[in-house]
């Protein structure tokens, strides 16, 4: 019996440890075969299957020669459609799209009260002039002030963000470098943070599927939290076409180049279907790259997409 009982314990041990094996790029993750397939209309109905699908999509026009993804994911249809399959899943610092991250944590936790959050300036003179006030939440979010949300963090603290980052699954959850000595950019505490290339990292993909999990129908977040970020991350007109956009952009640079930038968020269609997306752009040889061409190409391919128009 004692023979029998240590071949079972190295039996178990054994099928354990081969559960989980690690990537040979760090910032790489594991993605399914993609579908060969082209995208399809806006599904009508719950899908035929379950199980989620990854098709890849070619949408290199849209990118014009940038070095860049894109990911739409469609929960209904159980479907992500993804271009540039190996980028979509390499892990790059999140810069200010991590500001809606700080913002649903601060608002769940009422570290930000949107009817109380105006935040004092310092005095200090930043580059950008629309900091150089006291603000508020919606300001704050709309300028992406970094004072400020580095002032959130700060109030939140490193145990309540880690705690939030593991229950979103978001990216790689390391915010060990929490005062940000990691980003060369600036050496100013107030305008960095773990989540200006530093630590914490996330790819396109997980960037789609984390939006889902704040807003989509398993959501763990209160109506208020999500009400109040939708206000301050809408950047459409509801009145047009059916068609409501809502997101946030971030851009980090190394060296004085821009190296990520991003736009990432969720639409809602004719009141029907609900979609999450993320466009990344990465340093591109001859090209401009910016968060705002990120969040043009986002819409493009949306607006696309709302319309029925095979990408």
């Amino acid at each position: 019996m004692r023979v029998f009982s240590w071949i079972l314990a190295i039996l178990l041990l054994t099928g354990c440890s081969g559960a989980i094996q690690d990537s040979p790029n760090e910032n790489a993750l594991p993605e399914p075969e993609p579908s060969s397939a082209s995208i399809p209309p806006l599904l009508a109905g719950p899908p035929e299957a379950p199980e989620e699908e990854a098709v890849s999509a070619d949408w290199s026009d849209y990118f014009d020669g940038m070095n860049g993804a894109a990911v739409i994911y469609a929960p209904d249809g159980g479907r992500f459609w993804i271009y540039n399959q190996e980028l979509a899943n390499t892990r790059r610092s999140p810069c200010s799209t991590f500001k809606i991250i700080s913002s649903l944590i601060g608002l769940e936790s009422h570290v930000i009260v949107p009817d109380d959050s105006v935040k004092p300036w310092s005095g200090e003179p930043y580059w950008n002039e629309d900091w150089n006030r006291d603000i508020d939440f919606a300001d704050a979010f709309r300028t992406s002030c970094v004072w400020y949300f580095r002032s959130v963090a700060d109030e939140l603290g490193e145990s309540r963000i880690q705690a939030a980052l593991e229950e979103l699954q978001y990216g790689n959850c390391d915010c060990s470098d929490w005062e940000g000595r990691l980003n060369t950019n600036n050496s100013n505490r107030a305008l960095t943070g773990f989540w200006l290339e530093s630590s914490l990292k996330i790819s396109p993909k997980e960037q789609a599927e984390v939006m889902s999990r704040i807003f989509g129908e398993q959501s763990k977040y209160s109506e208020p939290t999500l009400d109040q970020l939708k206000r301050v991350m809408m950047c459409s007109n509801p009145a047009e076409a059916g068609l409501v956009i809502y997101g946030k952009t971030g851009m980090g640079k190394a060296g004085g180049v821009v190296v990520d930038a991003w736009f990432t968020g969720f639409a809602d269609i004719d009141q029907e279907q609900r979609v999450y997306f993320c466009v990344y752009l990465g340093e591109s040889l001859g090209k401009e790259v910016s968060s705002a061409r990120a969040k043009e190409i986002a819409f493009q391919l949306i607006s696309e997409y709302a319309s029925n128009t095979a990408l």
